[in-house]
């Protein structure tokens, strides 16, 4: 698949959407704001940003999403971060209603404190092939990873609860999750690959510098 004007949703009923859609928008997709069930229609994949998961849930049953929503994550490309990765795992303990459950992860929140807490550490990203930083806001931790998900991003180095090697990122076909915050930096090499490889969209904005660091990768 390669979508030549694709349109990408990004979750706004809460959290840090705008990060996420500026950063779509970069790499010259259309973003667009999803708040009510007709924003889903035409969308070619969706972004779920981080924020609080209890009133994201919350805020899916008062604006009727929570179906069409499920319906969405099953079928098309969905990144899901921080709390992004909450709502479609499994768990999270202390929750209003079930999470997605899509994503074969159990997901432990806030596990590596309150806000003050917050850091940002070195992330070793095996479809980039290179490190990355990334920023932890109150972050899950992936406390178990199913046989059909692919690990693709690790801590670097350990930090808190948290071993060197611990996973950070999953794939599991058309669905990724990331208990950090690729947003929140200038690195958009990963929102490139997830809308480039795993949904197959056409990056207008973006294909130059995909195209540059893949070769920069290759003389490596």
């Amino acid at each position: 698949m390669n979508v030549a004007h694709p349109r990408v949703g990004v979750l706004s009923l809460q959290g840090d959407f705008a990060c996420h859609r500026a950063t779509v928008e970069a790499l010259g997709v259309e973003a667009v704001r999803v708040t009510l069930p007709r924003d889903l229609a035409g969308c070619d994949a969706l972004v779920m940003p981080g924020g609080e998961s209890t009133t994201m849930l919350r805020l899916l049953q008062v604006a009727g999403l929570r179906a069409p929503l499920e319906a969405f994550v099953r079928e098309k490309p969905v990144l899901g971060t921080c709390a992004g990765v909450i709502l479609l795992g499994r768990g999270g303990g202390g929750l209003p209603a079930a999470a997605l459950g899509v994503l074969d992860v159990a997901v432990e929140r806030n596990a590596y404190g309150r806000q003050i807490d917050s850091f940002t550490a070195s992330i070793d990203v095996t479809p980039l092939g290179r490190p990355m930083q990334g920023v932890f806001i109150r972050a899950p931790r992936l406390t178990a990873v199913g046989a059909g998900v692919e690990v693709i991003a690790r801590l670097t180095a350990a930090h808190g609860p948290a071993p060197a090697g611990e996973p950070v990122g999953v794939r599991a076909g058309h669905i990724v999750g990331l208990c950090f915050h690729p947003e929140l930096t200038h690195d958009a090499a990963l929102h490139a690959w997830f809308l480039h490889d795993v949904a197959g969209l056409a990056l207008p904005g973006g294909t130059a510098a995909l195209t540059r660091e893949r070769a920069s990768r290759a003389r490596e």
